[in-house]
């Protein structure tokens, strides 16, 4: 199954307030159930046990709701393991759908490019993404991590689908339980574009990165991991 970039609705908030709402929460639900934010939490808990830290600064780009971070932040106090989170999202309007009140789980947002991130070096332990390297096109994808690696001091974490012909599939069986027209274009359009592990690990190693490592999640999700030079 070949990589084909189509061009995704939520992208530039092709439908009306309620089609991006409704998709949003689309995002949500398919980042509850099937492995969005459990890969994001592994992922960091690996992190906290390898960097030997229960604390740690995460700015999380590409955010929308920013719902998988704080989600996952909130199962994280109970270990003992504390985040205080930035988002950043190019769309105002999707910030404006996130909710910065998650109990302890320190949360803001900023509006930005994810390419040229707004903020200094080293100014987060972790930059994180979710659900965002398969918009980007090879070149990009290269530029992100190394913008993320500039202004991390440890890792830059990306959280995203695996690219296979069954994982399409599904996705399609899941249709009837989309709310948004939206979703019903972008989910397919995300598997056909999303990278496979091994094409993954080949950017990563045309990076900036010390070392990267990939493992693989629950249901076509995959955990790349590119380390700062320390």
């Amino acid at each position: 199954m070949r990589r084909a970039v189509t061009p995704e609705l939520l992208d530039t908030d092709s439908g009306t307030p309620a089609e991006v709402a409704a998709s949003l929460a689309d995002l949500r639900r398919i980042n509850r159930w099937f492995g969005g934010i459990a890969t994001t939490q592994a992922m960091i808990e690996d992190l906290s046990r390898r960097l030997n830290t229960c604390s740690l600064t995460l700015l999380e780009v590409a955010a929308g709701s920013g719902d998988v971070p704080a989600i996952a932040a909130q199962r994280l106090e109970n270990q003992g393991i504390r985040l205080n989170i930035t988002l950043l999202d190019r769309a105002a309007s999707h910030l404006r759908a996130a909710n910065l009140n998650h109990g302890p789980v320190e949360i803001r947002a900023v509006v930005g490019d994810a390419v040229a991130l707004p903020f200094p070096e080293s100014s987060f332990d972790v930059v994180d993404s979710g659900l965002f390297a398969h918009h980007l096109t090879p070149a990009q994808l290269v530029q992100f991590v190394d913008e993320g690696l500039r202004v991390c001091r440890r890792a830059v974490l990306i959280n995203d689908l695996v690219r296979h012909p069954l994982h399409l599939a599904f996705v399609y069986a899941g249709f009837p339980f989309y709310r948004s027209r939206l979703t019903r274009n972008d989910a397919p359009a995300s598997v056909r574009q999303a990278y496979t592990i091994p094409e993954m690990l080949e950017l990563l190693g045309k990076t900036q990165a010390a070392k990267a490592e990939i493992q693989p999640h629950y249901l076509f999700r995959m955990g790349a991991i590119a380390w700062k030079e320390s």
